[in-house]
């Protein structure tokens, strides 16, 4: 879908949503998007709340996250998932590096960003290179948040000689908690809150994503932006309705839901399993809901893409092209003489191989996944 620009009407809240969306009405897309939105200026914020909800899968998610064991590059290079893991690390280096520079358009001093669901810190060493002045991380795993916090610690431990952006950390349930009343300064504004493959999460409850994106949205400046990648509902229910059963995938991922053609737009749970990495319940986003949500909080859709449309955006720029070579985002086929593919099972490599036989591209191809 090409970028909108929407009006806003912060008086509306759920006006005119249906409480599920059948099948017919979903359009097909890939599996992920991307979609940063803008904070209109001399907008009120909303009043001040709690939420309390039950505890639902918060703690599950969590407790997931916390029992994950940290990797060595070693390990992670013989995942058959490495490529795709790069492949999103620079999908999230080109977001993050295009939004930084609109908002160095307007200012270039006291860069503040929110990165909410932080994990280990996986973004920390992009937000150097956007030579940002602060940061607050947030998460919902405790043992992330520490991590993270090591992993800074080590970061400016490694470059004593540079700045390094002034950081701090916090353990919340950003799905339930007000994050503004956990940090050191209430008031601490930001530029960009940067949320990557978190916010589904949240769609639990109607409750639960309101205040997600209430965390996301109220302390950001004028002119703002909360920029974050989301699992893509239409793709999900496309590939759910064009199997025989309640799951789809292969060796290496899985999505099951809980059953076909009712898709409620809250709580619409799935189970998402991917090798030697996440194995936890998401929720489906509906995503005209996340927008119609969003004027609540004063923001504007103004970019929206998928992940197929932005690779194929970005990679006509040069520099963009070199970053996903150096970090390996994409798999040669067929592999360099001395190399051996990711993956021993040629299925996974068909549609490459195909368009190899065709002739329809220049050798050696590149190939992102199996997924």
């Amino acid at each position: 879908m090409d970028a909108q620009n929407l009006s806003l009407s912060p008086q509306k809240r759920k006006a005119d949503v249906p409480d599920s969306v059948s099948p017919q009405k979903r359009k097909a897309d890939v599996p992920d998007s991307v979609s940063p939105q803008k904070r209109k200026a001399d907008a009120p914020d909303p009043p001040a709340k709690r939420l309390c909800t039950p505890e639902g899968h918060s703690s599950a998610v969590a407790a997931h996250y916390n029992e994950l064991q940290e990797c060595g590059l070693k390990e992670r290079s013989q995942s058959r998932i490495f490529h795709l893991r790069n492949f999103n690390n620079w999908m999230k280096s080109a977001l993050i590096g295009e939004f930084l520079d609109r908002i160095r358009q307007k200012k270039h001093r006291n860069i503040t960003v929110l990165d909410l669901g932080c994990g280990k810190g996986g973004d920390l060493l992009k937000w150097k290179k956007g030579r940002i002045d602060k940061i607050v991380c947030t998460d919902i795993a405790e043992v992330s948040v520490q991590q993270c916090e090591q992993r800074y610690s080590d970061m400016k431990a490694r470059n004593r000689r540079e700045f390094i952006f002034d950081a701090e950390f916090v353990t919340a349930d950003s799905s339930k908690e007000l994050l503004s009343e956990k940090l050191k300064d209430p008031d601490t504004t930001f530029d960009i809150c940067s949320c990557q493959f978190v916010y589904h999460y949240s769609f639990e409850t109607f409750e639960q994503a309101d205040m997600m994106l209430r965390n996301a949205c109220e302390r950001l400046c004028p002119g703002g932006y909360f920029i974050g990648t989301t699992p893509d509902g239409f793709e999900l229910v496309k590939r759910l309705e064009a199997s025989d059963t309640n799951s789809f995938g292969n060796d290496v991922y899985s999505v099951t839901f809980q059953e076909k053609g009712h898709y409620p737009l809250f709580g619409c749970k799935y189970d998402f399993k991917l090798e030697g990495v996440v194995n936890v319940p998401e929720f489906l986003v509906y995503f005209p809901v996340l927008v119609e949500m969003a004027k609540k909080y004063n923001m504007k859709l103004i970019y929206k893409r998928t992940f197929q449309e932005f690779f194929e955006e970005k990679v006509k720029n040069e520099e963009q092209k070199m970053l996903l070579r150096r970090m390996q985002a994409l798999e040669q086929y067929p592999p360099a003489p001395n190399s051996s593919l990711v993956s021993n099972d040629e299925e996974d490599y068909e549609h490459a191989r195909n368009v190899k036989e065709s002739g329809k591209a220049k050798l050696p191809l590149v190939s992102a996944s199996s997924v």
